[in-house]
């Protein structure tokens, strides 16, 4: 569907990709693999047709549709929540006005007989083949049952885009896009901002979608459990994996172990090489024998070995100003927006040295009491903010509020004050922003690194109270190791709001819980409040108490049980035989594509192009490997679909 062909780019200098290729085939699930600032983004928005390159072709069908998901975006205010995703069916709506339009026309008309009246006929008739085809007849149960999928409630429907966060507002425009039904989806970070319960829903959606997704996520579960091919992206080049992004790791060890052996061998090979010809190049007898070999070196494709990466931040927050004993005392505090309240009656006591986990499913409450405590927001009731505590806030969208036409460095330089402002350069470096990085514009940043050097901001100044919200979204999971340590460490006071238990795990002392309006408190970190709940995970957090209906994998269960052994054997039979024509076929499509690049690059080389087109025979069979590989990717094509 995309074919992407010796592509090139380079980014301030510096190669991002040198002619890599790779193709996307129909339903295929691809994950882009890379440290953070390798090109993932980037390459997405190639793909979308957002971004321009140096060198080589982007190709897709006329009738190919792409929808994106940045991870930034602008939102559309104004709106309900209902008619906002109802904005994806701008084709819809435009022929449900010309139809609407039609239909008044024929109830008034009376020439019957007229070649105009029957052309109204035929456009009605070809208007609503057009609006079959686009679903057109069942776009309301579809943005309901998308719009209950990502986390919304139906009262939610009538609410206006205003009165949401910046992670609901990119929920509707996951909506737009998975209602719009593009033949290929784009996703960069697409689980940023959703619940465990939404992620669930959202990976069931992907699993079964019509089309192909690539996607760009630091979620291994949710790879794991949508993809099933991983590209990853190192040094400019791509390397292509036909497995999920855990097999993809396996994978990438034996071929860095790989080319680590053939490196060994080729050094030894070199070595004993050099002194041949140090030992033979001064005798006249074996004088061409030492060019000859010295010829061979020359000619020797060296092998790299891919860099590991082992680069990650190092810091760790500067201690905390001692503050008085009551650090943030919440006294019969209420939120509502319009009729709907989101929490009542919240009392409760954080005192000096506390480290306090918000958890709850979104839309309880958790961000918009942290927006409470650092003065953010107002609410009823009182929150008294305790003697000398000067409070750091970090929300969910702070890495938007970085100025773009600012450079890495003027961010830090110019909030820095005091001796801090000696050693910038070496607080950006220990945030992985080294060399020329220092001088990029914020805007051009990746989501990791917009978040990173906004955490880096943190860092300027001493705070006795530190209040987070979702700090782990676009870090890779190294740097979410390193975060954790840093608040480990952290003297002061926390309070922090995350979905990701590991992350939590060990963190806090006490945990909230935003549920149903109330706040309710449980001593220990989220593992101990999990037992106390006596529940096993975050998933049965997230679902509703009130649902009692048997989830797929409950009810796929129960229908395998009742099969019989003799189905469930012929299956697997089926699957074995379908799995092993797979393997011959993505051989035979590495062969083919190893054969065409071959002679591709023959046709690159000067030296070589005229005696290659010149070669009827050659090109021929050239021409034959190419038309072979087309037939092969669509054999390939049915088989996955089979499978």
């Amino acid at each position: 569907m995309i074919s992407v062909s010796n592509l090139t780019m380079s980014f301030g200098g510096e190669p991002l990709f040198e002619e890599v290729s790779f193709l996307i085939n129909q339903r295929d699930r691809v994950g882009l693999a890379g440290k953070n600032g390798s090109g993932k983004s980037t390459m997405l928005k190639i793909l979308s047709g957002l971004q321009n390159f140096d060198t080589g072709e982007v190709s897709k069908p006329n009738n190919c549709t792409i929808g994106y998901l940045p991870q930034d975006m602008s939102h559309n205010l104004g709106k309900t929540v209902f008619d906002e995703a109802a904005s994806a069916f701008t084709e819809i709506k435009i022929i449900e006005s010309k139809i609407n339009n039609i239909n008044h026309q024929l109830e008034t008309r009376t020439d019957y007989e007229s070649d105009a009246y029957m052309k109204l006929l035929t456009d009605l008739h070809d208007l609503g083949e057009r609006m079959n085809m686009l679903g057109g007849y069942s776009i309301d149960a579809d943005i309901e049952t998308t719009l209950l999928g990502l986390g919304f409630d139906r009262n939610d429907f009538t609410r206006l885009m205003d009165e949401f966060s910046g992670g609901w507002r990119m929920r509707v425009e996951l909506a737009k896009l998975l209602l719009q039904k593009p033949n290929i989806l784009l996703l960069d970070e697409p689980t940023n901002h959703l619940d465990i319960e939404s992620i669930t829903w959202l990976e069931e959606f992907l699993k079964d979608y019509y089309g192909a997704v690539v996607m760009v996520s630091h979620d291994k579960a949710f790879l794991d459990n949508i993809t099933t091919r991983t590209i990853e992206i190192t040094m400019g080049r791509i390397y292509d994996y036909k497995a999920n992004y855990t097999k993809y790791l396996v994978l990438r060890k034996e071929r860095k172990e790989q080319q680590e052996a053939a490196k060994k061998n080729q050094d030894k090979y070199i070595e004993k090489t050099q002194l041949l010809i140090d030992k033979f190049r001064a005798k006249k007898d074996k004088a061409a024998f030492a060019q000859s070999l010295i010829k061979k070196l020359d000619k020797l494709e060296v092998v790299e070995v891919d860099d590991d990466d082992s680069a990650k931040i190092h810091f760790k927050f500067p201690p905390a100003p001692r503050s008085g004993k009551i650090v943030v005392e919440s006294i019969g505090v209420k939120k509502q927006y319009g009729e709907k309240v989101i929490f009542k009656d919240v009392d409760f006591v954080i005192e000096r040295g506390d480290k306090v986990a918000f958890v709850g499913r979104n839309g309880e409450g958790k961000s918009t009491f942290i927006k409470l405590i650092a003065g953010e927001q107002q609410g009823e009731g009182t929150i008294n903010i305790g003697a000398n505590v000067n409070i750091g806030y970090f929300a969910q969208n702070q890495a938007e509020t970085l100025d773009g036409n600012k450079t890495v460095f003027e961010t830090i330089d110019e909030v820095a004050v005091g001796d801090i402002r000696k050693s910038v350069r070496n607080l950006l470096g220990s945030f992985l922003f080294g060399g020329d990085d220092i001088d990029k514009k914020a805007r051009v940043l990746s989501g990791g690194e917009k978040n990173r050097l906004a955490m880096c901001k943190l860092l300027l100044e001493p705070y006795s109270l530190l209040v987070l919200d979702e700090p782990t979204n676009h870090l890779d999971i190294r740097s979410k190791e390193v975060l954790k340590n840093a608040l480990m460490n952290y003297d002061g006071t926390l309070i922090i709001v995350s979905h990701d238990r590991e992350f939590l795990s060990g963190m806090s002392n006490r945990t909230f819980e935003f549920k149903n309006k109330n706040v309710k408190q449980y001593i220990g970190d989220v593992n101990e409040y999990l037992t106390s709940r006596k529940i096993e995970s975050f998933k049965q957090l997230e679902q509703n108490p009130f649902a009692n209906k048997k989830t797929d994998e409950q009810l796929k269960a129960e229908a395998d049980k009742n099969k019989s052994a003799e189905e469930r054997k012929e299956k697997d039979k089926e699957q074995k035989q379908l799995q092993n024509q797979i393997s011959k076929s993505e051989k035979e499509i590495a062969r083919l594509e190893t054969e065409i690049k071959s002679f591709d690059n023959k046709l690159m080389n000067p030296s070589q192009y005229q005696d290659v087109i010149n070669d009827k025979a050659a090109f021929a069979k050239y021409e034959d490997a190419k038309k072979q590989l087309e037939v092969e990717m669509k054999n390939w094509e049915q088989l996955q679909s089979k499978l």
